[in-house]
């Protein structure tokens, strides 16, 4: 425990002095009754028991007094306090099938306005992410906690080339590195050199560890370019991230305008399914923009303990208040007056 006006520590040592003011008023009043003893009013009328009873309500209020000039310094504990952190990485599926209408107005702009939408009831204790991926991957926003900034990110999105699942997921794990790492990590320019020792391999973690990190995957699922996305869903899942998949489409399919050429689109979900059970994610398939929506309310950041140098003054306070007001009550009905 440590405190922020540590001198006030030394009023405490009015409480000696109290005590000693109280024993001499004590003394003195027991004295005047022995005095009237005769006359039925002895101290010891009660017995002892009364006699111990007396003394509780002084010793409520002796340690109410002690607590309140306690607080007085102002103390600070290390208290583990629940809230929602962590960090989400929404991952976009930018290809052109995505262009596709069977989401009106199209995947794409379905897919964006659920995300926005998830993105305002998010605390501001969440950092969120964008990566796009279509051939490629790349993060077109860092984690921040400026919802604006993310939203911002997310309307700049617009349909391009082929897909590739396992980039829009290697992309999100190095998005959360760099996010962990901080702003002082060695992902910016330097003049030092290289270090020459290899990278070590990371040891792998049981699915789901990596608790205040997760990705929202949002695809048709059709799959065209390499790498294979199970190698990404396994990397994510040594992590410990977990990959949240949304289908967004039909099964059916449907014909999407590309450079001119018709194209037949259809959601796979037999890849977005895996990539999620590898992961420890869940998978969600959304037929239509309405239950696009409410899949993102099914997607929960995790609640930890964080541990957090805290003010207990109030608390304290709080305390001997108590403390003062059952020594008066107390010494009311049992003696009928204050002690």
């Amino acid at each position: 425990m440590s405190f922020i006006w540590p001198p006030m520590l030394a009023s405490l040592a009015l409480i000696p002095l109290g005590l000693l003011l109280f024993w001499f008023m004590d003394k003195r009043r027991r004295r005047r009754l022995a005095t009237y003893g005769g006359l039925g009013i002895a101290a010891g009328a009660g017995g002892r028991p009364g006699r111990i009873r007396s003394r509780i309500p002084a010793a409520l209020l002796l340690l109410g007094l002690t607590v309140m000039l306690f607080s007085l310094s102002r103390p600070q504990a290390v208290v583990s306090l629940p809230r929602e952190e962590g960090t989400v990485i929404l991952a976009f599926d930018i290809s052109a099938s995505m262009a596709a209408n069977d989401l009106a107005p199209s995947r794409i702009e379905a897919a964006k306005v659920a995300a926005k939408d998830f993105v305002a009831k998010q605390p501001v204790t969440i950092s969120i992410g964008v990566v796009a991926f279509s051939d490629s991957g790349v993060s077109v926003q860092a984690p921040t906690n400026d919802q604006a900034t993310v939203v911002s990110a997310i309307d700049r999105l617009t349909p391009q080339r082929g897909t590739s699942l396992a980039q829009g997921i290697n992309a999100s794990l190095k998005a959360i590195a760099i996010a962990e790492a901080g702003p002082y990590s060695n992902n910016y320019y330097s003049n030092r050199s290289p270090d020459a020792s290899p990278t070590p391999t990371p040891t792998p973690m049981p699915s789901g560890v990596h608790a205040p990190a997760v990705i929202v995957l949002l695809s048709d699922g059709e799959n065209n370019e390499n790498p294979d996305p199970a190698t990404a869903a396994q990397a994510a899942a040594d992590q410990g991230v977990r990959v949240y998949t949304v289908g967004i489409g039909s099964a059916a399919g449907t014909t999407v305008t590309v450079n001119g050429f018709q194209e037949f689109t259809q959601l796979d979900e037999a890849t977005l399914q895996s990539i999620a059970q590898t992961t420890g994610g869940t998978y969600y398939n959304a037929t239509d923009a309405a239950q696009l929506l409410s899949i993102y309310d099914n997607i929960d950041t995790a609640v930890v303990l964080q541990p957090q140098l805290t003010e207990v003054t109030s608390i304290l306070a709080g305390v001997s208040v108590l403390m003062l007001l059952t020594g008066a009550l107390t010494s009311l009905i049992w003696l009928g007056r204050l002690p």
